[in-house]
């Protein structure tokens, strides 16, 4: 959908603007990675029709959200900018965009307020919408994943590899969002990462809503059919890339459960420059509440999958989403996701309370009905639960010689000739190194654990 705005860059206005300065354009991404890896294509195309980046939200002639309709108060925060851009409408020209993952009702709610929407689904027509703007700009994107991103960072990429779900979890509003499942081509990918580490990137971070179902949307039905379209699966996907290099960190996200096959256990096991880090979202310990948000599994089964793994790669770091309060969602049901946060042993756990997105199948189907005050005390609870495992793990780690990329440093606010580095572990843990000297950021350094904290570690170089 695209507004009929006055065009800011029409007749004399356009001269002057030649003159005097270039177009700067404004990026505000809420949601997940893959919101950011969108993002950074985005961000190529304003380029190519003349705009730069400025992080000042307030000298933008083109503002453009990257919006996430997963959570409500993400799309809070869209409306609470929308008044203040109208204002400033009114002072000097400005465009606003739309996109990202945007539930049919809050696109009702929302698109009419922006000059442009661009549909996550829809990506491929991002140059045309863009000429409805800028008629006098000549772009031709034929398809989303081909254009070229501007990374965020020189030695961490984030590599979409397909986008959209299948699985329709009650509670989730992707599928609506992103649609159903689409693999980029292997050969894209592999080549992407390849120059990506031809340049020097040090961490390379595959993506998608589910990849461990990568290349099933091609397989075709007919043996003739099947020979000129099938994709590679997404543990040889794996192995491909795994193989490019023999020095750089290799991660995954995300996982679900349900596909997570004993061919890509083995070949994790095997690949030499994946992390030891997997995130693996449960969601809850109760098989009552997993139906309800049509997880696919049983508490058992996702155990089971938890010990292969362990006992194929021993000190696999393990993470999970996990909601608390979700649509009657007993003290029962809670007491068995305290259990198995627990036996599984998670160091690190993304927890979120239930909120209704309207559009999923929960907002229809089941009530909301976990007063907030106990949302808010079992959010609690989880938290002081990881914070005892999260430190038990850091201490197993004390004495052990680990690589970390370093990603910031600074000063010590006190004392002037230190500097604290920060990066992280190949497990995600942060890593904590006062040193004399400041160290490279997006460089890997060999450290000793030294001390452990709550959420991470101190580390000194060796």
């Amino acid at each position: 959908m695209v507004k009929n705005i006055k065009n800011p860059t029409e007749g004399p206005e356009r001269e002057r603007g030649k003159q005097s300065r270039r177009k700067k354009f404004h990026l505000i991404i809420f949601g997940c990675q893959m919101n950011y890896s969108d993002s950074e294509r985005l961000t190529t195309v304003l380029k190519k029709i003349g705009y730069t980046e400025t992080k000042q939200e307030a000298e933008a002639d083109l503002i453009a959200i990257v919006a996430c309709s997963v959570k409500q108060a993400a799309v809070d925060r869209i409306h609470s900018k929308i008044h203040k851009w109208q204002l400033t409408k009114e002072t000097r020209p400005l465009i606003t965009i739309l996109s990202g993952c945007v539930l049919d009702a809050d696109k009702k709610k929302l698109a009419h307020q922006f000059d442009l929407f661009i549909d996550i689904k829809n990506l491929e027509n991002l140059a045309d919408d863009i000429a409805n703007i800028h008629p006098e700009e000549k772009l031709a994107l034929p398809n989303f994943f081909d254009i070229s991103p501007s990374y965020g960072s020189d030695y961490r990429a984030y590599v979409p590899i397909m986008t959209g779900c299948n699985k329709f979890c009650s509670y989730c509003a992707v599928p609506y969002t992103r649609g159903r499942e689409t693999s980029r081509p292997s050969k894209h990918i592999i080549n992407e990462v390849q120059k990506l580490l031809d340049k020097g990137y040090k961490e390379i971070v595959l993506l998608g809503q589910n990849v461990n179902s990568y290349g099933l949307d091609k397989k075709a039905e007919g043996p003739e059919q099947s020979r000129r379209n099938k994709e590679i699966s997404f543990p040889e996907l794996l192995k491909k890339i795994d193989s490019l290099s023999n020095h750089f960190w290799l991660k995954f996200l995300t996982s679900h459960p349900y596909d997570m096959s004993d061919e890509l256990i083995t070949t994790m096991s095997k690949c030499k420059n994946l992390n030891d880090y997997l995130h693996l979202p449960v969601q809850c310990g109760s098989d009552e509440v997993l139906k309800k948000m049509n997880r696919h599994y049983t508490v058992a089964e996702y155990k089971k999958l938890i010990k292969k793994i362990k006992k194929q790669i021993p000190g696999m770091t393990l993470s999970t989403d996990i909601i608390v309060g979700f649509c009657g969602e007993s003290d029962k049901d809670f007491e068995a996701t305290k259990k198995l946060v627990k036996d599984v042993d998670y160091n690190l756990m993304y927890i979120s309370q239930y909120s209704t997105r309207i559009g999923t199948v929960a907002a229809k189907m089941h009530k909301d009905d976990v007063p907030k005050a106990i949302k808010k005390e079992r959010w609690q609870i989880m938290n002081d639960q990881l914070t005892i495992q999260s430190l038990a793990f850091n201490k197993n780690l004390i004495n052990q010689k680990r690589e970390v990329l370093i990603d910031i440093v600074k000063q010590d606010d006190k004392q002037k000739n230190i500097f604290i580095n920060i990066g992280k572990l190949s497990n995600y843990l942060p890593v904590y190194i006062e040193n004399n000297k400041s160290l490279k950021i997006g460089e890997f350094y060999q450290v000793e654990i030294t001390e452990a904290l709550d959420w991470g570690v101190k580390a000194k170089l060796i």
